[in-house]
């Protein structure tokens, strides 16, 4: 084929606020705020634009990074997409991160390898739905995303194997198997969060590790590795292949689907296995509990929204040793980006999905989520963190105490209103989410911030009683005796705020 659409120079990247945009745009242009599309295309551009930053420039140390700057390091990364172009073209005779060995493989339709696309016998709920053509810009997007983020299950050809008497394709009966989750992906969908600035450069400056942090992370016995269309394997199981899976390079751009694209569709066959969570080994991006019996992953959960869990990725801060979920993006990041901005922002997000009989979809609650919470460097420590989780633990009892009275005020009613309970909380939450990072920035120990969590705790003892007058009606007699009989008491949520004030 033709060597065309090169992604140096074809706009294909989302940019928010902006458009598609080139690879050089992305390092050229100082003003990009930050990458637009869906969550999961977010996670998958940003780790490709890493990849492409740690083979052009990862620092040895803490002091390497600093020197560099984020400056340094997109003139390194233009200087890098130059010397190795050829390698980028979406066609041609080395499609990027595409195999051409594997037009053996039978051609599935783009929408069969999306989540937000019905296919088969799925309902169509809303035209966004509906397979279609993709245009060179999307599929680009499309191949970046499958090769950490694809789905499991049978849509997979594994009857074709590059590899000669590799059997990871296969079942106990020597039959082709059900692909395994993306490694970025999961079983039921990894919450991913990664460090922002105020510029795309920042972010990519604040995420990229160093050889010493890569070492730290004791997960990558390759270290950094070598960039997968620097040299692209052969194979599910040659040389190249394994180095890729126990080296960085091969979490940020992990292979696990061997592609190729036609005018209808691609090729798409399962590509190189990656070792799991419960191996030790995960997306730095990911967050672990290791502290139990079983190590648990801090799933995607459209119920509780990323925000939420902002107590859990920090929870290193003021202890010495983590007891909790652990990111490694976070946990390495966060020192130095206090160190060289005076704020910065959390983003974390993903892709809740099913599972039946090996075979991954999104249906039901399933569905995209993303939070941004922006961190002030000046307040971060112990004393901060101690208050915002002060707070967090607060508004979870009033969250529970809702469910609890609903739930009372429905059995009044000789009704099951657990469905109903559930709502209310959410609605809590959600109301709740509006005013969160005013919370995040009044957990300072000076007076104006003890005054401001005390009007906050004012108007979230509010939205308890918004959530249940909305979910309660107290139309007749009967209702009306119910709604007031169990009506949620926030007065001892207020007392306490009045205590710890004076404390």
């Amino acid at each position: 084929m033709e060597n065309r659409f090169n992604l140096v120079d074809e706009p294909w990247i989302p940019v928010a606020d902006v458009g598609n945009v080139s690879l050089r745009q992305v390092f050229e242009n100082t003003k990009l705020r930050m990458l637009g599309g869906t969550p999961v295309q977010k996670v998958a551009v940003t780790k490709l634009l890493l990849a492409i930053a740690q083979a052009a420039a990862t620092p040895d140390n803490e002091d390497g990074w600093r020197s560099l700057g984020s400056d340094g390091l997109a003139k390194r990364c233009c200087d890098y997409l130059d010397r190795w172009y050829d390698r980028f073209y979406l066609y041609g005779d080395q499609p990027f991160l595409q195999m051409p060995e594997v037009s053996r493989a039978a051609v599935q339709s783009f929408g069969a390898t999306l989540p937000e696309i019905s296919t088969g016998n799925t309902t169509v709920l809303s035209q966004s739905q509906v397979d279609r053509e993709l245009t060179d810009s999307e599929k680009a997007v499309l191949i970046v995303s499958l090769m950490g983020f694809a789905l499991a299950g049978k849509k997979t050809d594994n009857k074709v194997t590059l590899t000669p008497g590799y059997r990871g394709k296969l079942n106990n009966n020597n039959k082709p198997s059900s692909s395994k989750p993306g490694p970025s992906l999961g079983f039921m969908g990894f919450l991913h969060s990664l460090l922002l600035g105020s510029t795309l450069h920042e972010t990519l400056w604040l995420n990229m590790l160093t050889h010493a942090q890569v070492q730290q992370t004791n997960m990558f016995p390759e270290g950094v590795g070598t960039a997968p269309w620097e040299a692209m394997p052969e194979g599910e199981d040659c040389a190249t292949a394994r180095a890729l899976a126990q080296s960085l390079q091969g979490r940020l751009v992990p292979l696990c689907r061997f592609c190729l694209l036609t005018d209808s569709g691609l090729h798409y066959s399962e590509g190189v296995p990656h070792p799991g969570y419960k191996e030790g080994v995960v997306d730095p991006t990911v967050a672990i509990n290791y502290s139990g019996k079983e190590p648990k992953a801090l799933w995607v959960n459209p119920e509780k929204r990323p925000w939420r869990e902002l107590t859990s990725l920090l929870s290193f801060i003021g202890q010495e040793k983590s007891q909790g979920f652990h990111s490694h993006q976070i946990a390495l990041g966060l020192g130095r980006v206090r160190d060289v901005m005076d704020s910065f922002a959390i983003w974390s997000g993903g892709l809740r999905v099913s599972s039946n009989a090996g075979e991954q979809y999104v249906s039901g609650s399933d569905d995209f989520v993303e939070s941004i919470v922006w961190l002030d460097s000046d307040l971060l420590g112990a004393i901060w963190f101690s208050n915002l989780k002060a707070e967090m633990d607060a508004l979870d009892t009033l969250a529970k105490g809702l469910y609890g009275r609903v739930s009372m005020f429905f059995k009044e009613q000789k009704m099951d209103g657990s469905k109903l309970a559930a709502q209310a909380s959410h609605l809590f939450w959600q109301l709740c989410e509006r005013r969160f990072q005013d919370l995040v920035d009044s957990c300072g120990t000076d007076p104006e911030s003890q005054d401001r969590r005390t009007q906050l705790r004012r108007q979230f003892a509010g939205y308890v009683h918004q959530a249940y007058d909305q979910i309660c009606p107290r139309e007749t007699a009967r209702q009306l005796d119910a709604w007031a009989k169990c009506r949620p008491n926030t007065r001892q949520f207020l007392q306490q705020e009045t205590v710890n004030h004076g404390s």
